[in-house]
């Protein structure tokens, strides 16, 4: 047995002795190379250097290196083994490199052995390291100028900080090389200078009188000092002093009655004296505040107007012209309109009390008594009186009135450009409510008509023939109740105060009672004119939009070919138009759609002044 087994033992001891010469190890490189090839050259300098090493040296075959092999897509680069036994390589451009077309680029290697024999058996491959080449550039451009010819134009007599600009670029790759470094005037006794990003100034006022075209020639340098190849030609033009101003437009304008909409400037156009323009605005203001109070209506008396437009009768006159039965406007300052209309001015200081009866044309009794349906209409011109504080009120009528079931008390104010109509249906019971509106017209110190309709619990209040829907505020615990005793008073209110004695805490302190002198405050201040008010019936929008609604006025139709960016805006009496754009041709369009209309058939004859303000930026 012996015998037998010990030719099995050498046997499989035999491949265990030739494995001790195989290629056991695997080569190794280092983990990352970085590179730098010059443009338009092959050698690529690596850092660290390429070698590879394998621990199965000094072995042949399996000790050496026998190649490398470079991955990625594309990769225009190849790997040589320069020494087998020392694994030493080098990378190189498989053709000259273009950094302009790529400036960088990146793919990893691999070293692998020669195997077990000549014939290569077993080969080993290292680990993939990867590989960054940057490729140098070469100055091989030089600066191009964008325009071969720039043109521009100035203004005499003046200095410009920047009268153009000319610009040069550079086909290299690298910021050495591909930046222009700084341009210069090559023709000499020129008043320019060019800085060295290429903008061009004047060294001295240009006169018109003078040199009318100046031309002189550039160059631009690269930061390695390159030279353009060709220069480029600027040439200069001095314009006379010039100022922006509309032409085109014509001093009067003839209008016929019945003509409808007419055009104020159909052949304006603005002149920019060649100046950039980022943003323009314009007011067209129509001046008819000569005209009756502030707009063309119909020359009808008041009375025939009020029968054409269908209007109820029994209104009431509050402010009547100072007489035997109505002396108690005797005391206000009276003017008078360019249609020979009552005008009464309230300094701020004073007010008038209406007696209740008879003379006034309102009873004290419930039976005759303002109920809660009844219109208050007047004219007003007010404005902000800056000598005011900002939370004084100015009331406009104050008035508390008995019913059948006890007091209702109303008043009517302004407040800066807001007006304000309080009503308390019962002072024994009811809370009172507030209506609030913002107009314009409330502080723009020109004449409009107010018209408010109360059918409680709906208030509706027009300004020039146009209603306006209020903002509805409750005031719970803020106001105190007035007095319970009927009073009419227009120009103030009177407030409620108990004595110095009762806020004391005296034990002779007594209420105010009815008879006690009414404590007045909340003054106004401006003009009133045809106060009236109407009880029992409301007058219609159709009927006031008769009476007061402006038949004249500035008018704009053409939105629709309204340019981008372009604002218009109308004040609501239509006596004020504002445009706003940033495009010139985009704004003379719309100017010369603005018309101005009337359409009365017997307009007021006259002069209608008109006033266009501009202001460009």
């Amino acid at each position: 047995m012996t015998l037998l087994l010990l030719p099995l033992l050498l046997a499989s001891l035999l491949p265990s002795s030739s494995c001790n010469k195989a290629n056991k190890h695997k080569p190794w490189i280092e983990a990352e190379y970085q590179g730098i090839v010059m443009e338009n050259d092959n050698t690529v300098l690596l850092n660290p250097p390429l070698f590879a090493l394998d621990k199965d040296a000094p072995l042949r075959y399996a000790g050496e290196i026998c190649g490398f092999r470079l991955h990625g897509s594309g990769v225009p680069f190849e790997a040589v083994i320069l020494d087998k036994a020392t694994g030493e390589g080098l990378i190189r451009a498989k053709e000259p490199v273009d950094c302009e077309a790529q400036k960088e680029h990146t793919f990893t290697i691999q070293a692998y052995d020669c195997g077990e024999g000549p014939d290569g058996a077993n080969t080993k491959k290292s680990h993939k390291a990867t590989v960054h080449v940057r490729v140098n550039d070469v100055n091989e451009f030089a600066p191009v100028f964008v325009e071969r010819l720039y043109r521009a134009a100035v203004t005499e007599g003046k200095l410009y900080d920047r009268i153009l600009r000319v610009e040069a670029i550079d086909g290299d790759c690298s910021p050495q090389y591909s930046q222009i470094c700084y341009y210069e005037i090559l023709t000499p006794n020129t008043p320019f200078l060019i800085d060295n990003d290429g903008n061009i100034e004047n060294t001295e006022k240009l006169q018109y009188s003078g040199e009318k075209l100046y031309k002189f020639t550039v160059t631009a340098y690269d930061c390695g000092k390159k030279r353009a190849a060709d220069d480029a030609q600027v040439e200069i033009q001095v314009k006379p002093t010039c100022k922006p101003s509309w032409q085109g437009w014509n001093k009067r304008i003839e209008y016929a009655p019945g003509a409808g909409s007419l055009a104020l400037f159909p052949g304006i156009r603005l002149e920019t004296c060649d100046e950039p323009l980022w943003n323009i605005q314009a007011t067209i203001e129509l001046q008819t505040s000569h005209v009756a109070k502030g707009c063309d209506r119909d020359n009808y008396s008041e009375r025939a107007l009020r029968k054409l437009c269908g209007a109820a009768t029994g209104e009431v006159d509050l402010l009547p012209m100072p007489g035997p039965n109505a002396n108690w406007t005797a005391g206000l300052s009276v003017h008078y309109s360019q249609d020979s209309s009552l005008i009464y001015w309230f300094n701020g200081t004073q007010a008038v009390q209406v007696p209740l009866g008879g003379t006034a044309g309102l009873g004290s009794g419930p039976q005759d008594s303002l109920s809660d349906h009844f219109t208050l209409s007047f004219w007003m011109k007010h404005g902000v009186t800056p000598n005011k504080g900002k939370k004084e009120e100015e009331t406009i009528v104050c008035n508390t009135v008995q019913n059948e079931d006890g007091f209702s008390h109303y008043s009517l104010t302004v407040h800066g450009c807001r007006i304000s109509f309080l009503y308390w249906p019962l002072l024994e019971s009811a809370r009172p409510v507030k209506f609030l509106w913002k107009l314009e017209q409330v502080c723009d110190d020109e004449w409009h008509h107010y018209a408010l309709n109360l059918e409680f619990p709906t208030v509706t209040l027009y300004a020039d023939g146009i209603s306006f829907d209020p903002a509805l505020i409750h005031d719970n615990g803020l106001i105190h109740p007035p007095r319970k005793e009927p009073a009419l008073m227009i120009g103030a209110c009177w407030t409620e105060e108990k004595n110095k004695e009762k806020e004391k805490g005296g034990d002779n302190s007594t209420d105010a009672t009815q008879g006690d002198p009414l404590l007045i405050h909340h003054y106004f201040h401006g003009y009133l004119a045809g106060f009236s008010v109407r009880s029992g019936r409301l007058e219609s929008r159709e009927v006031i939009e008769c009476l007061y609604a402006c038949r004249e006025g500035l008018d704009y139709r053409d939105f629709e070919s309204l340019g981008k960016g372009m604002k218009v805006h109308v004040n609501p009496s239509q006596s004020l138009l504002t445009l706003e754009g940033d495009d010139v041709e985009t704004f003379n369009h719309a100017l010369q759609h603005v018309a101005y209309m009337n359409t009365l058939r017997f307009a007021t004859p006259g002069v209608r002044p008109l006033r266009l303000t501009t202001a460009v930026k």
